[in-house]
């Protein structure tokens, strides 16, 4: 019987979560969901140029398990632009290094610790600042892992 998934690191939540045609209605779209550590399997192979042993070592995971999670990425990614889907990024079994905190008010993205919790924004001093690791791991794109 196979033990319990481990956390997969990943260097920082994505900035965006949704990708879509444009022009067209999110609501006559079918979707295709991304996982946050399938995301950073294509940032750190296809984006970063990362060899897979590499790439595997910085997400904690064994060489053949990232192979594996590339190749399901690059087939969910193409299939997204090649029918034409919204791909969604969701949460997983993720530990995030760093997050991402983005002001809504003047828009800045700042990059902190993951237990560094930033409550005003310092372009704008604005209180209105979301952490976007936090919304991945606890919030609307949440997904627990497998068990």
């Amino acid at each position: 019987m196979r033990g319990p998934y481990r956390k997969r690191r990943v260097q920082r939540p994505p900035q965006f979560s949704n990708f879509k045609p444009s022009g067209i209605p999110r609501k006559y779209l079918d979707s295709i969901e991304l996982t946050v550590d399938e995301f950073e399997a294509i940032r750190l192979a296809d984006y970063l140029q990362k060899e897979h042993a590499e790439a595997a070592e910085m997400m904690q995971i064994s060489r053949p398990t990232f192979t594996r999670l590339i190749q399901q990425a690059r087939r969910k990614l193409a299939t997204a632009i090649i029918e034409g889907m919204e791909l969604v990024i969701i949460g997983g079994n993720i530990d995030f290094e760093h997050t991402l905190h983005r002001c809504h008010d003047c828009g800045e993205v700042i990059q902190l610790p993951v237990d560094v919790s930033e409550e005003d924004c310092p372009g704008c001093g604005s209180q209105n600042v979301e952490d976007l690791a936090r919304s991945f791991i606890m919030g609307r794109h949440h997904r627990g892992g497998r068990r």
